[in-house]
């Protein structure tokens, strides 16, 4: 079984995504988002916190690219959101590009959620086909997807 590593990434980029070793708090914008980072073998599972709105949009899309780009086949690269407090409609979009990348390279986004309301946006936004849900790290590492 491989160990599990952490990743980092920061603002503008010091690293590369495949540079290992003690996680560095990764902020953006002035609303505190957060986010830590692990490989878990071919995974990349990223836990946010804080809030993803205008202010930050650009650090988020560096942030899901660059953690997605630490990944690798069969994945999955999971972006946890349960520790936001608020998650613009304007990340969606870019979840959605990030997923994209993902399946041309052979695995998938898993987006890590327990409340509806983000499934809820997902869907009004199109993007269900696009970003796979699940309640739990745990149920996407089962591939069990959330009937949210």
């Amino acid at each position: 079984m491989n160990p599990v590593r952490r990743l980092s990434v920061s603002t503008p980029p010091s690293r590369p995504p495949s540079s290992f070793g003690e996680p560095r708090p990764l902020r953006g914008g002035s609303t505190g988002l957060r986010a830590t980072s692990v490989r878990d073998g071919s995974a990349v599972i990223v836990s946010v916190a804080g809030e993803v709105d205008a202010s930050n949009e650009d650090f988020w899309s560096h942030l899901l690219s660059k953690m997605g780009a630490a990944a690798t086949a069969p994945g999955p690269f999971v972006v946890d959101v349960r520790g936001l407090r608020f998650l613009a409609c304007g990340a969606f979009p870019i979840l959605a590009r990030e997923a994209q990348r993902c399946r041309r390279r052979g695995f998938n986004l898993h987006l890590v959620s327990n409340r509806a309301a983000i499934a809820r946006t997902a869907a009004a936004c199109g993007l269900r086909p696009v970003l796979l849900i699940f309640p739990t790290v745990r149920f996407s590492h089962l591939g069990l997807v959330s009937l949210l």
